[in-house]
């Protein structure tokens, strides 16, 4: 078992009440609480809180230092939810991740004990630091909400929440993550370096303790589960649907690209617009949030050809310029 490279916790009860479970107000409340230990990641934290409430995943790929798992943590502290990390190393092995059976000799029978997989938010830190072997482990658990172990399918929590980072500059010891797991992440976006006026107030929020000390719950479990419905009935109009479905169909096409968006990038890109939406206070949701968001959910699904990686062509560069190029609905 895994127990020496992931840790779970819980936090104590928070009723949802009619003030605190408002979609909007939920939003607000979380971000505000993540702000208080991510100081100058507005911009992340929106896209963190948009594919919870659309139920997608997140890959975190920034330099190491710049506040990845600090970000995962500061969620897992706002929302009152069971929380497991997994800190993946080259010899975790799927059953570190998924469970295993053990034979009971005193019953004489057989036991699940279950993995830090069976819970809501899982923080998967340096997940390029697994084998393949072991990376695919979560690929059932990512797309189906439900683990296949010893013949048995065993479903996983209605709010099944991963959370990935890498490294993007170190090599050694690592293995790429495959374009089919790539596939199962909602977002890949990285945090940046925050302005020297942010830095300085970091230095001083960490003079005597680390903020995510005095981070409290301030979201229920069933806040988070309703404001995942109300993203969902977010309406998004037939020429919307179709402008998604363009921006993604453009990939597939493009000079330089080898391998398009699938159209599980189309569905991610609609569901986060509409927690944009929501977050926005809207009931409706309009082409600014699609480009908003487009270059985070489509360039990490596309494969660039040799020649255009070799050039500095990058599938982020891509995508913006196919939303330059198309027409925006009206």
């Amino acid at each position: 078992m895994a127990s020496a490279r992931f840790t779970a916790t819980a936090t104590a009860p928070v009723a949802p009440t009619e003030e605190t479970g408002a979609p909007a107000d939920v939003y607000r409340r979380v971000a505000a609480n993540i702000g208080k230990v991510m100081r100058g990641q507005d911009a992340a934290i929106r896209k963190l809180m948009g594919a919870l409430a659309a139920g997608g995943h997140v890959l975190l790929e920034d330099y190491p230092g710049t506040g990845k798992t600090t970000l995962a943590k500061a969620l897992a502290k706002s929302v009152d939810a069971r929380f497991s990390r997994i800190q993946f190393t080259p010899d975790l092995l799927p059953s570190d991740i998924l469970g295993v059976t053990v034979f009971d000799q005193k019953e004489g029978q057989f036991h699940f004990h279950q993995g830090p997989v069976f819970t809501h938010i899982l923080l998967a830190d340096e997940i390029n630091r697994a084998s393949p072997r072991t990376q695919s482990a979560l690929l059932e658990a990512m797309a189906e909400s439900q683990v296949s172990i010893d013949g048995k399918i065993r479903p996983l929590e209605r709010l099944f929440f991963v959370i990935a980072t890498q490294n993007p500059v170190e090599s050694r010891g690592t293995y790429p993550l495959p374009e089919a797991q790539m596939d199962r992440f909602a977002l890949r976006f990285s945090l940046g370096y925050v302005p020297p006026e942010e830095e300085a107030a970091i230095l001083s929020d960490q003079t005597t303790r680390h903020p995510l000390e005095g981070v409290a719950p301030c979201a229920a479990l069933d806040d988070v589960l309703a404001l995942q419905d109300r993203a969902a009935g977010i309406r998004v109009s037939p020429e919307l649907k179709q402008y998604i479905v363009d921006i993604v169909r453009a990939t597939r096409t493009a000079p330089g690209v080898a391998l398009g968006a699938s159209p599980r990038a189309s569905l991610s890109l609609m569901k986060i617009a509409q927690a944009l939406a929501l977050f926005d206070g809207a009931d409706f949701v309009i082409p600014e949030q699609i480009q908003e968001i487009a270059v985070d959910v489509v360039a990490h699904r596309m494969v660039m050809d040799p020649q255009a990686h070799f050039s500095g062509q990058t599938a982020g560069a891509v995508v913006t310029k196919i939303l330059e190029a198309l027409p925006v609905p009206a």
